[in-house]
């Protein structure tokens, strides 16, 4: 099986750092004319100007994905430049939180400000032109947060099960012009926002005992799948949500399995 995006127009949130950046380099890596997008226009420069030096078609747009006018003026340049738009990713997102009596009103404003409206924005701007041709992928950040959430991110866990839902009616009103809408939802996967990878070992340890997978997940991860989804091998998926978690909390006591294991000395802690 080999998937082909060559020459696929793509846009990509949040491309300046982290799973975005991954996603959007990984994109352009497959022949992806890639639209980086970030409220950070140094940062989203900086990595368009990364992915050109390999060879790569990557094009930087310093852009708020809450300020519609602003996305509408991005989404008409690249449809005037590139002449459509296949895919959209909306990776941009916060993880700001805290417990409810003392979650600051701004905090949660801001979660569902980028993460879900954001995300309602991108698509309203990029739908038409996807009606247009015919054809069109739409891939939403979730976060295992929208399946379990933690203690402290009602903010965050909120936003991204919105997101999971209006993923949903999304695929439902775009399935006629065979436009696909789904979301992914990684789980542990070390990034600058979260910083698992900096965590004392124990509480790493305490984190890693609930994977099925017992390590952490990488930005590439969630790329891979990203492209796969793009893909035409990916045509008859809509209106879901995957999980990218190593299979967090699949059973109730993950660990369980690996302290049989290192009993029977298949596995060292």
């Amino acid at each position: 099986m080999n998937i082909d995006l060559n020459g696929k127009v793509a846009i990509v949130t949040g491309a300046g750092k982290g799973i975005g950046r991954e996603i959007a380099h990984t994109l352009a890596h497959e022949g992806v004319i890639t639209i980086m997008l970030d409220l950070d226009g140094n940062l989203v420069a900086d990595s368009a100007k990364e992915a050109a030096g390999k060879g790569l078609q990557a094009y930087p747009y310093e852009c708020d994905v809450r300020n519609f006018s602003r996305i509408e003026a991005v989404v008409e340049d690249v449809r005037k430049r590139q002449g459509r738009i296949d895919i959209l990713v909306n990776n941009a997102g916060v993880a700001n939180g805290g417990p409810v009596d003392v979650l600051k009103e701004e905090t949660w404003d801001l979660n569902m400000d980028i993460n879900l409206k954001g995300t309602f924005l991108m698509c309203k701007a990029v739908a038409p032109v996807m009606k247009q041709q015919r054809a069109g992928r739409i891939i939403n950040a979730a976060s295992f947060a929208a399946i379990v959430p933690s203690y402290g991110s009602a903010a965050y866990a909120s936003s991204k099960a919105a997101v999971h839902q209006f993923t949903r009616v999304l695929a439902g009103e775009l399935g006629p012009w065979n436009i696909t809408a789904n979301c992914y939802s990684p789980g542990m996967i070390p990034t600058d926002m979260n910083h698992f990878a900096d965590l004392p070992d124990d509480r790493q340890q305490r984190l890693l005992d609930t994977l099925t997978l017992r390590y952490w997940g990488k930005k590439e991860d969630v790329a891979h799948l990203i492209c796969f989804l793009s893909s035409d091998y990916a045509s008859y998926i809509t209106g879901t949500m995957i999980d990218v978690s190593g299979g967090k909390l699949a059973t109730q006591i993950p660990r369980t399995a690996y302290e049989i294991a290192a009993q029977e000395g298949s596995y060292e802690f």
